[in-house]
């Protein structure tokens, strides 16, 4: 980690104000519409509002303080949070389990990526209607689509000159939105009553259908994640100092708004945003401006989110290979077009589908529930394994899984209502996710390991025989195998079966995941001096898979250490010191059709085969587009062999006993 990090990860002025920038954008916009959800089409009471604000007051201090601030940012991995951290901690102890948490968790992130921008933008532009209540839907429309297609086109120019400005305005945003709520809030401080959680159980279990109300409060919270997913870049001491201070604004923000609504006892909203209501006349036009910024960057925070997820996906081989862009110098920006533009056609119809914030909320918080449960789930693990803290772990099973559980089934009644739409984009990737990860079950249970030792007498005799046309003075494989004693079985087939294939120097090289994000280092181990190795490169889950570039790196180290001969072997090319020539073997292993599989597993291989043709290709993947690649396809049995039955015969075989007994005789 360079100084520039650590002095984010240290307490530090700087520190929390990028951590207001980009980890408190979502949860710090949820003010602009949870209380107006709350509400809904309810006659305001004394017992709506007093009970409202005291689930907010304690969603926000039981799941996002405690179970976020304090336990989440404890279970980092070197200083990374996020739900692929999490499992990258957990995997190790072997429970097969865990990575099911992980991709729903995943999906269900993704799909809310489709619905906040859409609702944070929605809901600041529909401001306007303070101002001018004329305004058509149409033309509030319009803004929203047009913000939304500037942000999503921004994207692939990088977010790091911009970026410097987030943590100012949220700054401005925070204080405008907590001195407005407490200029409210002196006017009648009878709404502090909310404090006292029995107003939340009254809400929940005496007032009329209150209990479904939860899914609008749940709206309070969904920000949360993020601030666990982000933690990389600001550090858990900024994020926590800085939850402080943002806690207290969006309190006061949703305090100041309940002493509005008291004033309105009897009435109903209306079509009115008690955010913008409590904002004097003169203050409206700055009011939907900060807004429409803070939403902007709350809605980019999460984008940026939203790639460094797939990405993460991706170098766990639960991902399709997708193509990966680096915008900026910043460590950690990427830039993933096909999920930029999924994500904005996605937002786009959501706005066009839905048309009001109103209705969007009825698609909003469902998927995230799943996703904060799955955390849950995993944090659970976590401490009872890796902690060993049984009094913890029970307390945070039985707290957050009632307390999440219950926000699940609040939220199930806006199924029918638009949270279908989330569920189905959420299933049809973990369906994708699904399929992958099962088919690298089967590929990895079905693949077959030799000992390499067996074959160097082999590779050393294929090099000395000149009868055999040169493939390659460097010919290098992508090898499944993790170590020099064992080879993939399907390298020794495209080496001396397939087609004999030589040249003067082999490379097995092998590319390792591990759990820790940022590592990026590499082994070497001769086989045949100067003729054979076996290389295994060991990255993290958040570090650059640029293969190639990693390669020739090992190349020049290794040259430097007269391992090996960089110069061309060629006389002609030798003599003017030009290079030695590479070249790439890929090998996609299919379905051997002599295998007999069950139905379920053919639709794996179908699905999996669907998803590889209409994914980044391996050598663009591992950054070989520009190398010297060839890629060969070897069967694999996924199952046994098919059986299959033929007999010579007999009289077939009586006739070919007289020919050759006739001809003898002649």
């Amino acid at each position: 980690m360079d100084s520039k990090d650590s002095k984010l990860n240290k307490v530090s002025t700087a520190g929390v104000l990028v951590a207001m920038g980009i980890i408190y954008g979502d949860i710090g916009t949820s003010p602009i519409y949870t209380l107006r959800f709350i509400v809904g089409d309810h006659i305001i009471t004394e017992d709506l509002i007093f009970g409202g604000l005291s689930c907010v007051f304690w969603t926000l201090t039981l799941v996002t303080t405690i179970k976020y601030v304090y336990l989440a940012l404890s279970a980092d991995n070197k200083g990374e949070g996020g739900i692929f951290a999490l499992y990258a901690l957990v995997r190790r102890y072997k429970a097969g389990w865990v990575i099911f948490p992980a991709i729903i968790g995943c999906c269900t992130l993704i799909a809310d990526g489709f619905i906040t921008p859409a609702i944070s933008v929605t809901s600041a532009i529909e401001g306007l209607r303070s101002l001018n209540p004329d305004i058509t839907e149409q033309t509030i429309i319009t803004i929203v689509i047009a913000i939304l297609l500037g942000l999503f086109l921004f994207q692939q120019f990088g977010s790091s000159v911009v970026g410097k400005t987030f943590g100012p305005v949220m700054l401005v945003w925070f204080l405008f939105i907590g001195s407005l709520g407490m200029f409210h809030l002196v006017e009648n401080f009878s709404v502090l009553k909310a404090l006292n959680p029995i107003y939340a159980y009254d809400l929940l279990v005496k007032y009329p259908g209150g209990f479904w109300i939860l899914g609008a409060v749940f709206l309070c919270t969904t920000g949360a994640e993020a601030m666990y997913s982000d933690l990389g870049h600001c550090g858990k001491s900024n994020i926590r100092l800085g939850w402080v201070f943002v806690k207290v604004c969006l309190l006061l923000s949703y305090f100041g708004q309940g002493a509005w609504l008291l004033e309105h006892q009897g009435t109903k909203l209306n079509g009115a945003i008690p955010f913008f209501e409590i904002m004097p006349q003169f203050l409206l036009f700055f009011g939907v401006i900060i807004a429409t910024m803070a939403t902007i960057i709350a809605s980019q925070a999460l984008i940026s989110g939203t790639f460094t997820l797939v990405n993460e996906a991706m170098k766990l081989k639960l991902w399709p290979a997708t193509r990966v862009r680096y915008p900026s110098q910043v460590k950690g920006q990427i830039y993933i077009p096909s999920i930029n533009w999924i994500l904005m056609f996605g937002c786009i119809l959501v706005v066009l589908y839905f048309k009001e914030s109103d209705a969007m909320q009825s698609a909003y918080g469902l998927a995230i529930t799943f996703d904060m449960l799955m955390t849950t789930s995993l944090l659970t693990y976590y401490f009872s394994t890796s902690k060993k803290s049984t009094v913890r772990t029970m307390l945070i099973a039985v707290s957050f899984f009632s307390i999440e559980g219950a926000f699940l089934v609040s939220n199930l009644s806006k199924f029918s209502h638009g949270g279908w739409f989330s569920f189905s984009i959420a299933f049809i990737f973990f369906l994708m996710m699904y399929i992958l990860l099962r088919a690298r079950i089967l590929r990895d249970r079905h693949t077959e390991f030799v000992d390499l030792k067996h074959y160097v007498p082999l590779i050393q005799d294929l090099q000395a025989d000149t009868s055999v046309p040169k493939e390659a003075t460097n010919l290098v494989y992508m090898a499944v195998a993790n170590s020099k004693r064992y080879i993939d079985s399907n390298i020794i087939y495209s080496i001396f079966k397939k087609r004999p294939k030589r040249a003067d120097v082999y490379w097995f090289v092998h590319v390792d995941t591990v759990d820790s994000p940022y590592t990026s280092k590499y082994s070497v181990d001769t086989i045949i001096p100067k003729k054979c190795f076996f290389i295994r490169i060991k990255l993290g889950f958040k570090s650059d898979h640029r293969v190639n570039l990693l390669f020739n790196k090992i190349l020049h180290d290794m040259a430097e250490a007269a391992e090996i001969d960089v110069i061309s072997h060629y006389d002609s090319l030798q003599k003017h010191s030009m290079p030695a020539d590479f070249k790439f073997i890929i090998l996609h292993s299919l379905a051997s059709v002599d295998s007999e599989i069950s139905t379920f597993d053919n639709l794996i291989i179908q699905g999996y085969r669907f998803i590889k043709n209409h994914s980044l290709s391996t050598e663009e993947m591992y950054g070989l587009e520009l190398a010297n690649v060839e890629v060969e396809r070897v069967p694999i049995m996924v199952g046994p062999p098919a059986k299959v039955r033929i007999k010579r015969e007999k009289e077939d075989a009586e006739r070919a006993k007289e020919s050759l007994y006739y001809g003898h005789n002649d």
